[in-house]
């Protein structure tokens, strides 16, 4: 869904692609930190909100960079202009990528075996890896466990305690895989197929890291988790299971930089509902 551009919005866009018909601009749904004006068939440009995300943008602009030069056979949005400042606010404008999400429940497993498959073999060169691993606050000793451990678990409602340290507890007897270029929010919005279904590209790359491959493959579950089991092999499938049954995927995703959350009982407050309609 997408919504008028205000008037301050529509200058920062002027001012980074002079001459762009603006017409034809609209906002994109509403994110946390960041505006997106859309442009279609031009740009995409990203205008912070606070300054949270100005600090950011330069590095999440070098992670699209790093991406788009890894060779994947589906678009990335390309940086088209500096990050530029404009009184506090930071704004990038990204290249245009076709194509439109697919509904929930719907998708190709062959084809999206195929985009987990490209993501899982791209190679984490040292580059990509800095891009992929910006400095962040010091992480406590157990990472994104120790972060559930500490300070999630002793938080939620008493009945859900020993439940979320059962579910941690399996996540942890994983056996260790290869790091691999996980997406982190892959399904809905963020992958445009073409209307025959072929991928056309993958944006917001923003909680991009490297990691188990099984985790894009439980955000894959937007499709459906048996389109999802069709896709991959079976012990990318269980490990993808595990991995969402935590807390659920999308929560997870926010953990496993290993960095402090922010605001831990907005965190609980989100996740005890998934726990309560997802119970064993």
């Amino acid at each position: 869904m997408s919504h008028r551009v205000p008037a301050d919005l529509l200058a920062i866009v002027d001012a980074l692609l002079p001459g762009a018909p603006l017409d034809r601009a609209r906002l994109a749904a509403d994110g946390n930190i960041h505006h997106v004006v859309l442009l279609p068939g031009i740009a995409a440009v990203r205008i912070s909100k606070r300054p949270s995300g100005a600090e950011a943008l330069p590095r999440r602009t070098e992670l699209l960079r790093a991406v788009g030069a890894a060779g994947l056979p589906f678009a990335v949005p390309e940086p088209l202009t500096p990050v530029t400042d404009f009184d506090g606010r930071a704004a990038v404008a990204v290249s245009w990528i076709d194509g439109t999400a697919l509904p929930e429940g719907e998708g190709d497993p062959a084809q999206i075996g195929e985009l987990l498959r490209a993501l899982r073999d791209v190679p984490l060169t040292a580059e990509l890896r800095r891009a992929l691993s910006p400095a962040r606050p010091p992480a406590p000793a157990g990472g994104w466990a120790g972060v559930l451990a500490e300070d999630v678990i002793p938080r939620l409602p008493a009945r859900w305690r020993d439940e979320g340290r059962r579910r941690l507890d399996d996540a942890l007897a994983l056996e260790p895989v290869p790091d691999a270029l996980v997406h982190g929010d892959l399904g809905g919005s963020n992958i445009h197929w073409n209307p025959h279904g072929t991928l056309v590209g993958v944006l917001d790359w923003d909680l991009a890291l490297p990691f188990d491959p099984a985790v894009d493959a439980a955000c894959m579950a937007w499709h459906g988790w048996d389109t999802v089991r069709d896709a991959v092999d079976h012990d990318t499938y269980r490990r993808a299971r595990v991995w969402d049954a935590t807390f659920g995927i999308e929560h997870l995703i926010a953990v496993l930089p290993g960095t402090p959350l922010s605001n831990v009982d907005s965190y609980v407050d989100h996740i005890v509902p998934w726990l309560e309609t997802h119970a064993r």
